[in-house]
């Protein structure tokens, strides 16, 4: 999907009053990310920008990064609204790498094949400093038969296998599947990784 898709996709949803997603953050990256010492954030792949908004609100200092120009500018508007200072850097996530090393990298919902979805997965490592944390969600593979939403395009969901092949050098906390709750009272089913940089001797 290109960002003239995506683009379009904001621009429309914003011209009706709505979001293409929650105006909240994530369930499952405030929950690891919560209790997380504040510091340097990037919010890769951000859309518009509800897990960087959240990431600010709680005292971080955040990246959020898309290479949809239209997603990071409606983030922009609510972050002004609700008087939070964030970057806003329109870029694409298969080719972006932080300047500056950081203590946390957000991966949430990323839809790419395995060979761009694994580009992204290295330069949110080489992103992160030595001990910092990396928070990956998206859909699984499972969701397509087993789930409900998202992509029903199976090379853009997320496969146990990849993910756990393209954290190389990092040590994984957490690698599984995760069933999300939805609001109407289905089932979800994700990919999770959490994992952090080794700390230098």
């Amino acid at each position: 999907m290109s960002n003239a898709f995506w683009d379009d996709r904001y621009a429309t949803a914003a011209a009706a009053g709505d979001a293409v997603w929650s105006i909240e953050p994530n369930a499952w990256i405030e929950q690891v990310t919560g209790t997380l010492p504040t510091g340097n954030a990037i919010d890769l792949a951000a859309g518009e920008g509800r897990n960087a908004l959240w990431l600010a609100s709680r005292g971080w200092s955040v990246t959020a990064v898309d290479f949809s120009a239209v997603g990071l500018a409606i983030g922009q508007q609510r972050a002004a609204e609700a008087g939070l200072d964030l970057d806003w850097v329109t870029a694409d996530a298969t080719t972006w790498v932080s300047p500056t090393p950081v203590d946390l990298v957000v991966v949430a919902y990323l839809q790419l094949p395995v060979p761009g979805l694994t580009r992204a997965i290295s330069n949110a490592i080489l992103s992160l400093a030595a001990g910092g944390t990396l928070a990956l969600i998206g859909h699984d593979s499972e969701n397509l038969e087993h789930g409900v939403g998202g992509p029903q395009d199976a090379t853009m969901l997320h496969d146990l296998a990849t993910v756990r092949s393209a954290a190389v050098g990092l040590d994984i906390l957490e690698c599984r599947r995760y069933d999300r709750p939805t609001a109407d009272g289905t089932v979800a089913i994700d990919t999770i990784l959490l994992a952090t940089k080794p700390a230098r001797d």
